[in-house]
């Protein structure tokens, strides 16, 4: 099975989309993307110094567009890629990308949506001085315990050994004083302290944005940064992206979902590299490229063809009600011919961890159930078939 994966903040390097701009078609594209966005986004992607496209409401429309561009270069057509791609995720803005991607909202609608994120961020974080910090290495308990001494909220728990510590700058600096045992404190180019309760005003203003934003299911199964889920709902896919400007992000929850999908290759694209390190050290046996050039296009296009999985893309995902984690279902509906009401929970999901209700994304009737009370699932595995509209003709 093949994934996509879509870097965050922080992954953008001055001169990065400069190869990019030589394919045909790309660069009128890009202008295009930059019109929606209001900012010139071939001249950032180019020629800005490090500086400049630090800045949150440059960094955040560079990476979406960037992204969205690499996709056109790898697939001739969108249809192609949702063809052959198993799942797909993205870290913190990535998921923007990832939506687009995925089919839940246009290019333009990811425009206007990350312009207005990036803007908003970028004055939440100008309220007050913050920033953030990777903390590498330690005992993971002693290092939440170090984070939350000093303040902090643990903003990115990205694997095993990485965890990104956000607050003050003040808050900051004494962590890295007193760092946890056998742990190492780096500063990360970023603006503000992202994924926390100083981003409370972004949330708020995007929320009001996303009310007018209309959506599709996604064509592809997303895995969310808030709990590693796998989500096809597209107003759902939404809402996530909304309130994930001020909470947490747990890219290790994603691997985790990836790897009990079966993924066997992950493409990362443009600005890849970070996403790529990560899943070497968590996914072992399973394929990466960080797609960083067109000169990596060859060999990207050949991981399509060795790990993608030919499927009905026309098949509409909302037909199925699948889970979105692994663990040990217990059935709560009724038998096939009953009608459900959108929202209605229909069976959980118990792990060692948690359980989770399963629910119906819309309204229609049970046809049959595809596992029987008390089989282990893994995520995105079908549960039941509805028929939509409540009609079996």
């Amino acid at each position: 099975m093949l994934a996509i994966t879509c870097p965050g903040q922080g992954s953008q390097t001055p001169g990065f989309l400069a190869p990019w701009l030589e394919l045909p078609g790309v660069s009128d594209r890009l202008h295009w993307l930059s019109t929606v966005a209001g900012i010139d986004l071939a001249t950032h992607g180019t020629t800005s110094d490090e500086e400049t496209i630090k800045d949150t409401a440059v960094a955040q429309p560079l990476i979406v567009a960037s992204g969205l561009l690499s996709l056109l270069a790898l697939f001739d057509h969108p249809a192609d890629g949702f063809r052959v791609v198993g799942a797909g995720a993205g870290h913190s803005v990535g998921e923007i990308t990832a939506a687009a991607a995925a089919g839940v909202i246009s290019a333009e609608q990811a425009m206007v949506l990350v312009r207005e994120r990036g803007r908003s961020m970028a004055a939440a974080a100008e309220v007050t001085p913050t920033g953030m910090s990777a903390v590498i290495g330690g005992d993971e308990g002693e290092v939440l315990a170090a984070i939350e001494s000093h303040g902090l909220t643990p903003a990115n728990v990205n694997s095993a050994g990485q965890i990104v510590a956000a607050g003050t700058l003040e808050q900051l600096a004494a962590l890295a004083e007193a760092p946890p045992a056998k742990a190492r404190v780096m500063p990360l180019k970023v603006a503000g302290a992202f994924h926390t309760e100083h981003m409370a005003p972004a949330a708020k203003e995007l929320a009001h944005l996303s009310r007018a934003v209309s959506t599709h299911d996604a064509r592809v199964p997303l895995i969310s940064n808030v709990d590693g889920e796998v989500i096809h709902s597209g107003q759902e896919v939404l809402r996530r992206i909304v309130t994930q400007v001020s909470n947490p992000v747990r890219w290790d929850l994603c691997m985790e979902t990836l790897g009990d999908l079966g993924v066997t290759g992950i493409i990362e694209i443009p600005p890849a590299g970070t996403l790529t390190g990560l899943a070497k050290r968590s996914l072992k046996g399973v394929e990466v490229l960080a797609l960083k050039s067109p000169d990596d296009l060859e060999k990207a296009q050949q991981m399509v063809r060795e790990h993608g999985s030919a499927r009905d893309a026309s098949q509409p995902t909302w037909r199925l009600v699948t889970a979105p984690v692994k663990g040990m279902v217990e059935i709560t509906s009724s038998e096939p011919g009953t009608e459900v009401a959108a929202g209605h929970v229909v069976a959980r999901i118990s792990s060692l961890r948690d359980t989770r209700e399963v629910r119906a994304d819309h309204a229609g009737t049970v046809v049959e159930w595809l596992v029987e009370d008390g089989d282990p699932v893994s995520p995105g595995q079908p549960l039941l078939r509805l028929h939509p509209q409540g009609s079996l003709a």
